[in-house]
């Protein structure tokens, strides 16, 4: 587990072992309190344990949820229905041929990306496999309200969206899937939302994500690879905090 910053580009803080509550709220609360009490925004992943251990190590500031794994997290459940209802049918995984296999691909994109052409082959595919087809583009279509709804962030629209905005793109997303609450895969999705809500919003507001975290575990993952793995756990984090900060003392040091 590691610790970045965020938003300020001096890299890696520091690193704990494991992926529990405990050690990540113990290295919070071993930092200075004048450190702790500058933090207002913490990103992470969608993952209780690290919400529970900023809760309990910083009450002060607020989760935001990172934007890409919300996005992740639908097309995983779009996936999972696909794959379900793929068996359910034919009773087997898709095959060339099959119409659920000349769209798989498709489903993975975002509605702006695809063509017309490219639209119109996904719909006739889907309808040509009935009421399953259907169900899969529904749920399709859930994960495109979703990403409506993430697309009002701060971020992206360049201006703080309008508390009303955000309402309506929820519920719309909220009623779509209660209309099709027969799809367990949709209903499971807008479960995790709603446990979630708090830390989204704060990123529709903030346009905060962890995509720093992101970038500094790339860089760490190639300094392990170049240096051919650790054995020693203080020089890879000696390691790992020297590739990360990199640019932050290049910038302090010019010369």
């Amino acid at each position: 587990m590691g610790f970045v910053d965020a938003i300020g580009g001096q890299g890696l803080f520091g690193q704990v072992e494991g992926r529990n509550a405990a050690s990540v709220a113990d290295w919070l609360t071993a930092q200075p309190a004048s450190w702790r009490e500058q933090v207002r925004y913490v990103a992470i992943d969608l993952c209780s344990t690290f919400r529970a251990a900023v809760q309990r190590a910083l009450p002060h500031a607020a989760v935001v949820v990172d934007c890409f794994h919300i996005v992740q997290l639908a097309q995983r459940h779009l996936a999972d229905l696909r794959r379900r209802l793929t068996w359910k049918q034919h009773g087997r995984r898709a095959r060339k041929g099959d119409s659920i296999y000349t769209v798989r691909k498709l489903l993975r994109r975002n509605k702006e990306d695809l063509t017309e052409d490219q639209h119109t082959l996904f719909k006739v595919e889907l309808d040509h496999m009935g009421t399953y087809g259907r169900q899969i583009y529904t749920a399709w279509q859930a994960k495109e309200l979703l990403r409506d709804l993430l697309h009002l962030a701060v971020s992206r629209a360049h201006t703080t969206p309008d508390h009303s905005a955000i309402s309506a793109a929820r519920h719309r997303f909220l009623a779509h899937v209660a209309d099709h609450a027969h799809l367990p895969e949709l209903v499971t999705l807008a479960e995790t939302i709603e446990q979630w809500w708090d830390g989204i919003e704060t990123y529709l507001t903030t346009g905060i994500t962890n995509a720093a975290s992101e970038g500094n575990n790339r860089l760490i993952k190639l300094e392990a690879r170049n240096a051919f793995g650790f054995r020693n756990r203080a020089n890879q984090r000696l390691r790992s905090r020297c590739a990360t900060t990199r640019r932050s003392r290049r910038e302090a040091h010019p010369h």
